[in-house]
């Protein structure tokens, strides 16, 4: 016996009018009475399809460019009223009033009119107040009333009028999709109205689940990827290769944002989301990756690239000899594209959008973190800011050299110390537990190339020894934050080697 519960009346009111007509024609031609509201109303009777006004059914006129038409008691009656409670339809009878069986809304387009750049009161005109309303009422009302909230479900709902009706699990599954919408539209008005606090009393995201993914960081790990938040990995559009996995999005995401950290035509290498390679080059990104891979090419193998401009042939060459996990970039030539695609299992994503977010999160049992992004715009991260402390002036590729240290420590897992020489990394040492161990192994990776290098250090030292392998190691020159109570020690043993050291009063350190 099916459980499917026919359709004798509809409620219509769509600001989107894709397919009103096929709607209204269908529910028509099967006996369905229609209601609607002002312009609805006019689309389906200039096609000639029978509607029903609203306001001649309420005897109360639409008033005030439309903000009242629907909030009306007999409206809204039909709606909730439950058609197998019997004091229900008693109360309905005793005033008149017909239970709808089917509801069809879609919202004003919020969303699209603050993307859209528009004034503050057109955004506020566009708050949809009956909509929602309507919406609430008839998915709670679920096991009376079916809701359609989307264009995306009129396939749907065609099938379901020529078939006798929805089902209760229909129904139930339509309500839910309700909540989800009016959810998501009232999250992205507060947001709206909130957006001037930097940290604010109370924040939220939608999150809408992209793809299933494999697995996650493990095989026994299940996981999905969900976009939601500004745009970035998520949107990447995959041109070639195999499924991203849940490891790829984070070394991805990683190696990314590197690149954008420099302004220069600059390649990133990630490996469990540290860099083992990264370097800039005015000459373009082809010499980048081959500087960023010379850092360290045994842990570049099998690892996730990033370039912040165009790759060519030039670049895609020598890479594609590389087993390389992902490459990321904001588009490629069609002649780099085609010698990528000879290799089956690269994944080869387009990223246009160089945009980082001012806020992120982070997710901790029982709540979430929220900080500003750390971006390099502070004072502290522009050369001229900096304060030398120790040794002579420095020649221009040295200053050069520490900048680039500067603003590629940041993406190193901190302890984090990277040496740099010709705007390349040649020894990186992250994720120690102390700041003399990622010395000691920024040193034994750099090997012979450490002479002459330039170190940056995420946070300052807490004691000369760490500064001090650097110092035997032959590195010429030091930028750190400083601000360790222990800095007079350290400045010492930078002035008695007589290496320049430059404090930049700001720190990049990456816990996680």
């Amino acid at each position: 016996m099916s459980d499917r519960k026919s359709i004798r009346r509809a409620l219509v009111s769509v600001y989107d009018k894709t397919r009103l007509l096929e709607i209204g024609k269908t529910l028509s031609d099967e006996g369905i009475e229609i209601l609607s509201t002002g312009s609805t109303a006019a689309t389906l009777a200039a096609a000639g399809i029978a509607v029903i006004e609203v306001s001649s059914y309420t005897g109360f006129p639409e008033i005030m460019g439309g903000r009242v038409k629907t909030l009306h008691p007999r409206i809204h009656s039909g709606i909730l009223a439950d058609q197998n409670n019997p004091e229900h339809i008693a109360a309905i009878n005793e005033l008149d009033i017909e239970p709808f069986d089917l509801v069809i809304i879609n919202l004003y387009p919020f969303a699209a009119t603050i993307a859209s750049g528009a004034d503050f009161a057109e955004c506020i005109e566009q708050i949809d107040i009956g909509g929602p309303s309507m919406l609430r009422g008839a998915a709670k009302n679920h096991g009376s009333v079916a809701v359609i909230s989307h264009t995306s479900q009129y396939d749907n709902l065609i099938d379901a009028v020529k078939n006798g009706g929805f089902t209760a699990d229909e129904r139930r599954r339509l309500a839910l999709e309700v909540f989800r919408t009016t959810a998501e539209y009232d999250l992205t008005i507060a947001n709206w109205l909130g957006s001037g606090e930097e940290l604010p009393d109370w924040f939220g995201r939608i999150w809408h689940r992209d793809k299933t993914l494999r697995y996650g960081e493990n095989p026994h790990q299940k996981a999905a990827i969900y976009s939601g938040g500004p745009v970035g990995i998520v949107n990447a559009v995959q041109l070639h290769g195999k499924e991203m996995s849940f490891n790829n999005y984070t070394d991805a995401e990683s190696a990314w944002r590197a690149v954008l950290d420099h302004r220069d035509p600059a390649v990133a290498i990630m490996k469990h989301a540290n860099p083992c390679g990264i370097a800039v080059c005015a000459l373009g990104v082809a010499v980048a990756y081959q500087h960023a891979h010379e850092c360290d090419p045994i842990s570049a193998f099998g690892g996730v690239i990033a370039a912040n401009r165009k790759v060519d042939l030039a670049m895609a060459t020598p890479l594609s000899e590389v087993f390389t996990e992902v490459i990321i970039a904001p588009d490629y030539d069609q002649d780099a594209l085609e010698i990528l695609m000879k290799k089956a299992n690269i994944r080869i994503l387009k990223c246009e959008s160089s945009t980082i977010s001012n806020l992120e999160m982070r997710p901790v049992s029982g709540g979430i973190l929220l900080q500003e992004t750390d971006l390099l715009d502070a004072p502290g991260d522009v050369p001229n800011n900096w304060r030398q402390v120790s040794g002579e002036s420095v020649d221009v590729q040295t200053l050069k050299d520490l900048e680039f240290a500067w603003r590629s420590v940041r993406s190193v897992k901190s302890n984090a110390i990277l040496l740099a020489k010709n705007t390349a990394s040649v020894g990186i040492g992250m994720g120690q537990v102390n700041r003399v161990d990622s010395a000691r192994l920024a040193v034994t990776r750099a090997g012979d190339r450490v002479k002459g290098s330039v170190a940056a250090s995420d946070a300052f030292f807490p004691f000369a020894d760490g500064l001090q392998i650097l110092i035997d190691a032959g590195v010429s020159a030091v930028v750190q934050p400083g601000g360790s109570v222990r800095d007079e020690e350290v400045i010492a043993a930078a002035q008695s080697a007589g290496i320049a050291m430059f404090f930049t009063d700001t720190r990049h350190f990456s816990h996680a």
